[in-house]
Formats: C-alpha cells, structure tokens, sequence
C-alpha cells in the first residue's frame, strides 16, 4: 500500500514524505550512501558508482541493500511504492536496473526532476525477485526536488512514463492519470459548512461542523486514499515554517495511516503503517517516527562526513 506527498512552506522549503505500509515483515534502518559509493547492478552484474551521496531508510538483507525512501546531498528526494497488478517491466537488456535498485539509481546521481527525465532515457527496469517478497515487487516510485518540481515514474504495458504530478500525491494501483481523472469525482468536497436545504415541505439543516467533507471518501483503498490527502494537502494553511511543516504533513497522513487489523491480506498477515517519515529536501533532515512510537525522531545527512565512500548503517527506526 503506502501513500506518499510533497508540501511547502511560505519559506519556500519543499517537505516529502510517505507512509510505509507493508504486510511483509521489514527492519527499517536509516542508511548514509555516501558519495562514490559502488554497488552490484543485479541485472548484469557489473559494478556502478554514485555520483551523489544520499540518505534514506531502507533494509540490508542476504547481502543486498532495500531502499525505500531518501534525499540525496542536491535536495532530490524519491520514494518506492506498490503498483500492484499495473507494473511491466522490461526485458533484461545491458543498460537493464534491476526494479529494486531504481531508486538507488535515482538517489545517486539525480541533482532534480528534470534530470530525472533525462536519466530514464538511456535504462530499462528490469524485474528481479527480491529476498524481500520472494518477488519481481511491482514497483512505482515518485520524485521531488528543491524547486517543488515532483514527477511519477511507472512501467505499464505502454512503456516507462515519467509524468509530471501537480498534485504531490502517490499512493498505488490504478495508474497515476487515472488518480488524478478521478479527483473530479470529489469536486464538491469542501471545508465550507453545508446550508441548510428544504426538500419538498421539509427543512432540513446539518447536524454540526463538517458537512461539507460528507463526499469524501472513507476507506483504505489506493483510490480513496489518494482522494483524501489530495484534500487536505490542498485546505491545510500554508505553514509558515519547517516546524509547521512538519507538523501539518503528520497530521496529514494521520488520515491514512493503517492500524494493525483494518487491513488483512489473503497471506492472513495485517497490512499496517510500519512507519512515516518526512524529509525536509532543502536541509537533507529526516523526520519519522513508527507504529509503535509516536515519538518524532530526527537525523540529517550534513551531520555525517565519512572519508571513505562506504556503507554506513545509523540504526534501526
């Protein structure tokens, strides 16, 4: 599932973040990726290098590192998302990226959104199981950098679409254009009172505050989720500073976050919020806290400078 939005400040600082949620067990730890940082492409096996060093939360696993979200040192921040029963990816081919490590890829040497689209010209995405799922994952992933610019990335049956999204807003399954066709079926939500009306010889009037969010949609589904944060990203009042900010993109995604038992899968395993966090992209600072700690934890990528380029592991979440 998972949700993902982006958010600015009358400061002009953009603010990215997401929901994980996920009914396969994870240990999320936030890793340092820094600079010339080399790592195996799993398609071809060679040998690729970053040009950017970034941050992000993700999971080392049988060897291999998962990444699900980040920020790299330009302020380019990305997140991967379910795109189940939609996603196609491309045959293995020599420029091939394994689906998984697309998000690696972007981190490490995309500087913005307009280099992104330059980027996924020369690459294919290619399926590869992970010890994860135990499966070529359908994937999606979204993109945000200093400026605001945010653009969606998905394989279809169609080919790769990079597509600009005005709206800051991901969550899963159907395609991206649809979600955002399907906005126009909630037009008339508003954070205006309702008036009251008479039907035939009967008056009638709302019974309190909150009339007009009545066509608002209520459930955990892609769509509904999609509809709901589109909303209130768009009423929420402009923060006026990083810690307004931060403080409207939780309460955001408090409407959207699972709890244990709302959701279960056809394994008879609960799909849950595992954890939100937000990324302040014009400071490389992360906010996040998990299901079972509401505390708001902190760390940024300036804090760390490591002579060499490897791996560094700064603990679980």
């Amino acid at each position: 599932m998972c949700t993902a939005i982006t958010l600015q400040n009358r400061q002009g600082e953009t603010f990215f973040g997401r929901t994980m949620d996920f009914s396969y067990d994870i240990d999320p730890h936030l890793f340092i990726v820094p600079k010339n940082y080399e790592w195996t492409n799993r398609v071809n096996m060679t040998v690729l290098s970053n040009t950017y060093g970034f941050i992000g939360i993700g999971q080392e696993l049988d060897g291999e590192l998962f990444i699900f979200d980040g920020v790299n040192e330009m302020g380019f921040a990305a997140a991967v998302l379910y795109f189940a029963g939609y996603a196609k990816y491309d045959a293995c081919s020599e420029n091939g990226i394994a689906a998984y490590d697309f998000l690696n890829y972007m981190l490490g040497n995309c500087s913005s959104v307009e280099e992104l689209k330059t980027l996924t010209k020369g690459i294919s995405i290619v399926g590869v199981k992970d010890p994860v799922t135990g499966t070529a994952a359908p994937l999606h992933w979204i993109a945000v950098d200093r400026s605001g610019a945010c653009a969606v990335v998905e394989i279809t049956e169609e080919g790769m679409s990079v597509m600009e999204n005005p709206m800051g807003v991901l969550t899963n399954s159907p395609e991206f254009p649809w979600h955002m066709t399907n906005l126009r079926n909630y037009m008339t939500a508003s954070p205006r009172q309702t008036e009251e009306a008479c039907w035939g010889q009967v008056e009638l009037s709302p019974f309190g505050q909150g009339g007009g969010t009545i066509p608002l949609p209520g459930g955990f589904t892609s769509p509904e989720r999609f509809v709901r944060v589109s909303y209130l990203k768009s009423h929420v009042p402009l923060p006026e500073n990083g810690q307004e900010a931060v403080n409207s993109c939780f309460h955001i995604m408090e409407s959207v976050s699972i709890p244990k038992g709302a959701v279960i899968t056809a394994r008879n395993e609960y799909d849950y919020t595992k954890y939100t966090a937000f990324i302040n992209v014009n400071t490389c600072e992360y906010f996040f806290r998990t299901y079972d700690d509401f505390q708001i934890g902190t760390t940024r990528f300036f804090e760390y400078n490591f002579p060499v380029p490897r791996l560094v592991n700064l603990g679980g979440l």
